[in-house]
């Protein structure tokens, strides 16, 4: 599961493990004892939870680095090295 961003505590990592549950480019965000699955495209919560102030957080550094998200997502798919992400 690699780590591709970490800011104000919050790890974001891809993997593709767990895609036949989605079906669509997500990322998993962790904060503390929660974690979500959070859409690519749209911001959109998959799976579990995040409070509000972190979840908002990571759909707004999803918004600003939607291409590289998307970039590392089709190399997940190729299973090659992803690229780390700057933070928000």
């Amino acid at each position: 599961m690699p780590v591709i961003s970490m800011f104000y505590g919050i790890i974001i990592r891809m993997y593709l493990l767990d895609n036949k549950h989605h079906g669509i480019p997500h990322i998993h965000a962790k904060y503390a004892e929660h974690e979500a699955s959070i859409s690519i495209a749209d911001g959109e919560v998959l799976a579990g939870e995040l409070p509000r102030k972190q979840l908002r957080l990571v759909q707004a550094w999803i918004e600003l680095r939607r291409d590289e998200l998307t970039a590392d997502w089709e190399l997940a798919l190729g299973d090659e090295k992803l690229y780390k992400i700057a933070p928000l």
